[in-house]
């Protein structure tokens, strides 16, 4: 079990995902044979980069209960399964208690504009570890964003491609550049990455623009449904604040698998005249 901690400890400290399966409850069951249940506290260590440590002495339950804690890690949420003693799920012979080791989501704010800031101290209220990033000095600075955990200064498509192994299903990119010169290559370069949500901010005219040169680039048109563009839910929304608002509902709402009224899916201005 010390190896356990060790590993835990240093998936914390380089901020990788890992989580531990452990036995918590079995049912009576004879002490030893292919029907013996697994020790109570056994445990098996799953990490998508250290790979698997730990057996219950049953490699069916191994299996399913390792599927299941992989499937726990993408969700970032632990919790309680209950098995069979050949890892049949539903029954209640074993159970196992899935704990998760996560680090806060992140997200990748491309472009330092006036847009981000509101972006950044939303974002930070659910729990994200933000980075703004630019390629320009005068804008790229802590000073304009003390919020954020990281203002990064380089070009967008190079610092995505840097992190890109690093990003999962939990995790976001929002491109508010408005300029096609950096965000057609940030959004190539996230199309590689595993990154759970990519949103582009601009209207719809202007993203027409950016899926032409996003195929001239290279990319698959087949995944250009990937980009929210317009980036953010129907709210309305107009002031920096409220847009968002509307980008991270519209986060949550992609990593729930909820269905929204996405301006994506939308068709018509972006903002409406509101009645005074």
């Amino acid at each position: 079990m010390n190896e356990f901690f060790d590993l835990i400890a240093q998936c914390l400290r380089e901020e990788r995902p890992v989580a531990i399966a452990t036995v918590i409850e079995t049912v009576d069951a004879p002490a030893s044979g292919p029907s013996a249940p697994p020790s109570l506290g056994a445990a098996i260590l799953v990490s998508p980069e250290r790979g698997n440590h730990g057996s219950f002495g049953n490699e069916p339950l191994d299996q399913v209960v390792t599927q299941d804690t992989n499937a726990a890690l993408a969700a970032g949420q632990g919790l309680t399964r209950h098995y069979g003693l050949a890892g049949e799920p539903g029954l209640r012979d074993v159970t196992v208690f899935i704990d998760v080791f996560a680090p806060p989501p992140r997200l990748i704010v491309i472009g330092a504009v006036d847009y981000t800031r509101a972006l950044v101290r939303v974002a930070k209220l659910l729990g994200y570890r933000v980075t703004v990033c630019d390629a320009r000095p005068m804008f790229a600075t802590t000073k304009r964003f003390p919020e954020a955990d990281d203002v990064v200064l380089s070009t967008p498509s190079e610092y995505v491609a840097t992190v890109a192994a690093l990003l999962g299903p939990l995790d976001a990119i929002c491109v508010l550049t408005h300029d096609h010169t950096y965000d057609v290559p940030a959004i190539k370069a996230a199309l590689d990455t595993k990154v759970g949500y990519l949103g582009a901010m601009g209207s719809r005219n202007t993203h027409e623009q950016r899926l032409q040169l996003l195929i001239d680039a290279g990319v698959d048109s087949a995944r250009l449904h990937e980009i929210m563009a317009p980036i953010g839910i129907n709210i309305g929304a107009r002031t920096p604040e409220e847009t968002a608002i509307a980008i991270c509902a519209e986060i949550i709402a992609r990593r729930a698998n909820v269905e929204v009224h996405s301006l994506r899916d939308q068709t018509g201005p972006i903002h409406k005249v509101r009645s005074t």
